[in-house]
């Protein structure tokens, strides 16, 4: 096949030229202003984040989210929140990536499948901190310009108007009623 051929087209179209996903677990030590007692609540608010594609293989989402943990202190008597702030930075190898790609415009998108959620929160054994496991899972595409070949009908096929004489009109598509199968 050569793409100098009458019979072929190349068209040059938006498309994701690149796709990956990314599954990650943290631990994240936590330091209250009391000594805990127990924990009575973990979880995780304001995430943000940001896409950069880093190089030809690789798309890296950078973020933040706020860990807030509930707990008891003074023997259960009491209770506070504290909150601490996380960054993060995840590169993501794109498992997809295509070679046909043309002009240097490009644009990633990365979509959070797991926002991050807490797996466990506890108090660590002997100290006065709090360890945390967290998960987040990351969707990331790139998207460029691409060629795409396409066979063209070499005698140029064009639909005459006689080949809708026999369709149905709106108004009777809406008159019509269906047959019954009793």
């Amino acid at each position: 096949m050569s793409f100098l051929d009458q019979d072929y087209r190349e068209i040059i179209t938006k498309a994701v030229i690149g796709k990956g996903r990314k599954f990650t677990q943290d631990t994240h030590i936590i330091s209250p202003t009391h000594k805990p007692s127990s924990i009575l609540g973990c979880w995780i608010i304001n995430h943000l984040y940001n896409a950069k594609r880093k190089g030809e293989e690789v798309v890296e989402v950078s973020g933040s989210y706020d860990i807030n943990v509930w707990y008891s202190y003074n023997d259960h008597t009491k209770t506070e929140v504290v909150t601490e702030r996380v960054t993060y930075s995840d590169p993501i190898k794109l498992a997809v990536k295509d070679k046909q790609t043309v002009g240097s415009q490009i644009e990633v998108y990365a979509k959070a499948l797991q926002q991050p959620n807490s797996l466990s929160c506890q108090i660590e054994k002997g100290d006065s901190k709090i360890k945390t496991e967290v998960e987040r899972e990351f969707l990331v595409e790139v998207i460029g310009d691409t060629k795409v070949a396409v066979r063209v009908d070499p005698s140029g096929f064009v639909e005459a108007d006689e080949d809708w004489i026999d369709q149905l009109t709106d108004d009777e598509l809406i008159n019509l009623e269906p047959k019954s199968s009793n």
